[in-house]
């Protein structure tokens, strides 16, 4: 997810009609209850404070934890230009997370900067690899970085190969062209052995945006399935905003989960308390566009993440992710990594802390 990118798509708006109740006796219950903290450090190293509830300022962890949450999930570029989530960054706030007894996610962009579906750019030092390099590369990687948090005692409980990568990852060389899913392949399938040979226990997700379509998504995993590619869980973003109702969700989830016999997590989602913007950067989610008819408040965004919860529980998910709660506008902490104090934070109106740091009192991460 990289915040500027997804204006574009604000005028694909969808009406949900569906209203979710709360989640039967029967559906199991959600044991990956995560919050993406990866611009958390930078905040704190700006000196950045987080308050609770009541108003009392307190570790944005322990903040996270009261509200329910049980994994942290971290971003990590190859050589980004702000020296914020790389590896000697990831390591250290692997080590806070860990200390507090949270689960850890760690999603590989294997980018220098964001990678989504509308970019998949290699790391500089990368460019110019034929695609056999591009796989050494991938596993050499993968397995520095989670054998350098092993360690240190930090395994990670799970790794994504790749974030958001709907048509492919690294392109040109690892790009989708015409269903030709063999080079991608490749590539996943190395970072799937480099995370195996670190840890046999560390799950490997592959994640995309496609909880907007049944299509897409079989399109994507069956093509990876067919091309040989292992994986232990299936990961999708979710915003509602872009891609539609919470009973097309439904139907997504539990067709991936049944067709792939593979746990499915919503890695990232996320939902507006205000419509106001806290700095000079353009928010990426004005706010205007709601969602089920839930207003832009605190209370709602509290609301529609607990009917994403529930929806996901109710298909048979293990597990949704609010992807960057503690992310509010403090200067220096921009989104451009190559320009991380000459730009703003575009997602201030959708963290669940508001522009003074205090916490939403109504969001909770259910199980």
């Amino acid at each position: 997810m990289k915040p500027s990118l997804r204006a574009a798509f604000s005028a694909a708006v969808f009406a949900v009609a569906l209203v979710v109740s709360p989640a039967p006796a029967q559906a199991a219950p959600l044991t990956m209850l995560g919050a993406d903290v990866s611009s958390l450090q930078r905040t704190l190293d700006l000196g950045g404070k987080y308050y609770n509830a009541s108003g009392v300022q307190a570790n944005p962890y322990d903040i996270l934890k009261t509200a329910g949450v049980n994994y942290a999930r971290l971003r990590v570029w190859n050589n980004p230009a702000s020296g914020y989530n790389n590896k000697a960054k990831v390591l250290q706030q692997a080590a806070a997370i860990k200390a507090k007894g949270l689960k850890l996610m760690v999603d590989f962009h294997y980018s220098d900067t964001w990678a989504d579906p509308g970019k998949q750019y290699p790391p500089a030092a990368w460019a110019s690899y034929s695609l056999s390099q591009l796989q050494t590369a991938v596993y050499n990687y993968t397995y520095d970085v989670c054998t350098s948090l092993k360690s240190a005692g930090l395994t990670p409980d799970s790794v994504q190969i790749g974030n958001e990568i709907n048509v492919g990852m690294l392109w040109p060389r690892g790009q989708v062209v015409n269903s030709n899913f063999a080079p991608l392949a490749s590539l996943l399938k190395q970072g799937y052995n480099a995370t195996k040979a670190c840890n046999s226990g560390t799950q490997v997700i592959i994640h995309t945006a496609d909880a907007d379509s049944m299509s897409n998504m079989r399109w994507f995993y069956d093509g990876i399935r067919n091309a040989g590619v292992t994986w232990d869980i299936t990961g999708l973003s979710y915003y509602c905003m872009w891609h539609g109702t919470l009973a097309n969700l439904y139907n997504v989830i539990v067709d991936a989960r049944t067709r792939y016999g593979k746990p499915v997590a919503i890695v990232e989602t996320a939902y507006q308390f205000t419509t106001g913007d806290a700095d000079s950067e353009k928010n990426s989610i004005p706010g205007t566009v709601l969602c089920d008819n839930i207003p832009a408040t605190s209370a709602g965004q509290a609301q529609q993440f607990t009917w994403v919860q529930n929806t996901a529980r109710n298909a048979g998910a293990i597990g949704v992710f609010y992807w960057e709660p503690t992310w509010y506008a403090i200067k220096g902490n921009g989104w451009d990594p190559a320009n991380i104090n000459g730009t703003g934070d575009g997602w201030d109106n959708m963290a669940t802390f508001d522009w003074g740091g205090k916490v939403n009192p109504y969001i909770k991460w259910t199980a």
